[in-house]
């Protein structure tokens, strides 16, 4: 997609930043913020990072919806003033930038006013006819000092990378009550026992979609047609487009350290799920089956043998596929895929990159929802993170507790660096 036309069709609102950018600009951070009464500690660690070869500049989005609370009003509007009374008093070589943003109610929300603040940072890259990097950040968070320079670096170096995900620990300690910590490490041990149980499944989407934890090109932002207005939601789905381009990557050297405490701002994520699990007073955190990435499995590590299949040899293949995909998938539909896959490709790389833009993340996240519902229960998160470090790395679990685990899964994904 041309970039002057995606800004034309599909930006939301007008320019806002009216000075021209810097002409060594390399990055933008853009912070959607709501209700948020602790900005300034994330602007703060931004400051703190290490200097950058390029130009950064942080765009602050505080957002509320028209029909908003008066306390959520106020409490934006302090946030803003804040901010740029912190922002006068500080001497660095970052760029701040703060906006406040009242938005329609059909659409307000973080989908939103991320996308504004990423075509704003687009808007600034194409000024200077250059392919910048676009960095999500959440104004609940904090980063590692490395924090900048490590997104800088990983771009340089991985110059075909489109995007990465980004490394983050929720804290586990301080001054909220134990049982929070204890849900958000439970929590974290499930998102991070799902990405690996993609790995295991041998599928190439296996990559955390934390909108907090994300970066760009913003030339591949504009080709895939920009952020979505989803309310939430909004950081999964359009990273699913970006990894269907290929070359999607991590970058586990630096940290993102989000908010431990509860929200009830977005109807699904971190702070929901907390809450319904708060809620529940249950001991145990219910994840997917083990199962379901088994099934999973049974279809994605197949891919290679499919390729030029006939109608005959998928009536074999079938057979080896799991009861339960068989059960999620009727057999006619995938004899049509596969069969359309083969007839319009003309290699296998370019046969796979079909099936895997089928397979995606958005058909397991389905699936699994699928499986938890009607073929195999969720268990305990207890039960199925030690399932999985023996069967996919052989690694005996160091106790039965939810903190020791999520320390063995934050260590395999920081190997990886």
């Amino acid at each position: 997609m041309n970039r002057s036309i995606y800004l034309e069709r599909y930006s939301y609102g007008p320019q806002l930043i009216k000075k021209p950018p810097d002409p060594d600009l390399e990055m933008v951070v853009v912070i959607p913020c709501y209700f948020e009464p602790d900005l300034i500690s994330t602007l703060q660690s931004l400051v703190n990072c290490a200097p950058t070869q390029g130009k950064v500049e942080i765009l602050v989005i505080v957002n509320q919806s028209v029909e908003d609370t008066d306390r959520v009003k106020k409490l934006n509007k302090q946030s803003v003033e804040r901010a740029n009374q912190w922002i006068s008093s500080q001497c660095t070589d970052l760029s701040f930038n703060v906006f406040h943003q009242t938005l329609p109610v059909k659409h307000a929300g973080v989908g939103l006013a991320r996308k504004i603040g990423m075509d704003e940072a687009t808007r600034r890259f194409n000024h200077l006819n250059k392919d910048g990097i676009i960095v999500c950040l959440d104004a609940d968070c904090t980063c590692s000092a490395n924090y900048l320079r490590a997104l800088e670096d990983h771009f340089d170096v991985n110059r075909n990378t489109p995007g990465c995900s980004i490394y983050f620990e929720h804290p586990l300690s301080g001054p909220l009550p134990p049982h929070i910590y204890r849900t958000i490490a439970a929590y974290e041990l499930h998102l991070r026992y799902y990405t690996h149980g993609l790995k295991y499944s041998s599928l190439p989407c296996a990559f955390q979609t934390v909108g907090s934890s994300m970066a760009v090109r913003s030339s591949a932002y504009e080709k895939q047609g920009g952020m979505n207005k989803r309310k939430a939601g909004e950081d999964f789905y359009f990273l699913q487009k970006i990894m269907k381009s290929g070359r999607y990557s991590e970058l586990n050297s630096a940290t993102v350290f989000p908010s431990s405490r509860l929200s009830a701002r977005v109807p699904f994520g971190t702070g929901k799920a907390m809450i319904d699990c708060i809620n529940a007073n249950e001991d145990t955190y219910l994840t997917y089956s083990p199962e379901t990435f088994s099934d999973l499995k049974s279809i994605a590590s197949n891919v290679d043998a499919m390729y030029l299949a006939t109608h005959s040899s998928l009536n074999t293949m079938w057979k080896r596929f799991s009861p339960g995909f068989q059960e999620y998938i009727p057999k006619d539909t995938f004899y049509e895929k596969i069969l359309d896959f083969n007839q319009n490709t003309r290699t296998i790389n370019s046969y796979k990159k079909r099936f895997f833009q089928w397979i995606d993340g958005s058909f397991a996240f389905k699936f699994a929802n699928y499986a938890s519902d009607n073929l195999y229960p969720k268990v305990d998160i207890l039960e199925a993170a030690p399932w999985l470090l023996k069967k996919m790395y052989g690694l005996e679990p160091a106790s039965n507790d939810i903190r020791t685990l999520l320390m063995q899964y934050r260590l395999l994904d920081k190997q990886s660096a």
